[in-house]
């Protein structure tokens, strides 16, 4: 623990109000591109930024950095954090398509509690009682808040199977680039975080853009033409992102990712005040618990 650790928590949160800028952004586009071609966008245009984000931080910090710095680890927890992303977000596209939104989303939300998991089996991050029982409280609420009336069940079995599956290529992805940041030591955890982002915004932008023009040609002339307010989208993407890898080069992936759960009262709040959307006995308990859980997260 060094006295900056404690930033993994504002960063976290400042990573999460502009991620539900940036999905603002991509659903607004979603109409003319398509929700492949949103995401693309994710990636596409948010290169530019990467890129002047990186000299921009090198200057400032005085680090110096190498080729030969940068071990062969680094290359496949990048590759395994940014392919496994992409995958998770096609399997959370399948099961949605199966018309079982809120269930996708419910076991989606398990990525905290698997996130942690695998930190722990690759990475050796500590999981310590008060960490395992604020994950389990927060992901409790999370389930509480989603599975709505209405819903039967617990969903079919492909739903299911598809929702944890995502959750567990997230969970990788994040151990991914938390390793990437990791095998980076010899920079500070800020270049370490801007190098990982200008590397792995291209890679993922040439396998979805292989991708798009085999399967839907189109779409790609259609995303050009929207670069004005794609390059909102990107730049918020950039800064999203960021932020990400800033919390994860200082704090166990399980940690993070279990903070990241805020992004449901983000949303509750949001449907609350724009929408008139009144709360729910049951969703009001859901709320209490991701508060306790990560008060205990923080706590410990």
């Amino acid at each position: 623990m060094t006295p900056l650790t404690w930033l993994w928590i504002p960063f976290t949160i400042a990573a999460c109000g502009t991620q539900t800028l940036r999905n603002a952004m991509q659903s607004s586009l979603t109409s003319s591109l398509g929700t492949l071609g949103a995401t693309q966008i994710r990636f596409m245009f948010a290169i530019p930024f990467s890129l002047i984000f990186l000299p921009v931080v090198l200057l400032v910090s005085g680090d110096h950095l190498s080729w030969q710095q940068i071990a062969p680890s680094f290359w496949l927890w990048v590759l395994m954090g940014g392919m496994l992303q992409m995958v998770a977000t096609a399997l959370m596209l399948a099961a949605m398509s199966r018309r079982s939104f809120v269930v996708t989303i419910a076991y989606l939300k398990t990525e905290a509690m698997q996130t942690a998991l695998f930190g722990f089996v690759f990475l050796g991050d500590h999981l310590y009682p008060l960490n395992v029982i604020g994950i389990l409280i927060a992901t409790v609420g999370v389930l509480i808040t989603a599975l709505r009336p209405g819903v039967r069940g617990f969903g079919d079995l492909g739903s299911i199977a598809l929702g944890l599956l995502s959750g567990t290529c997230f969970a990788l992805s994040s151990i991914g680039y938390r390793g990437a940041l990791l095998s980076l030591s010899d920079v500070s955890f800020v270049t370490a975080s801007s190098l990982t982002l200008a590397i792995i915004l291209p890679l993922q932008t040439a396998v979805l853009s292989a991708w798009l023009i085999i399967r839907s040609p189109g779409t790609m002339t259609a995303i050009f033409r929207e670069w004005r307010p794609s390059m909102l989208a990107g730049f918020l993407g950039a800064v999203a992102s960021l932020f990400w890898y800033f919390a994860f080069a200082l704090m166990a992936a399980g940690n993070v990712r279990t903070l990241a759960l805020v992004e449901v009262l983000f949303a509750q709040g949001v449907a609350y005040y724009s929408m008139k959307q009144p709360i729910l006995p049951r969703e009001l308990l859901g709320i209490v618990l991701i508060v306790v859980g990560v008060g205990v997260l923080i706590v410990s």
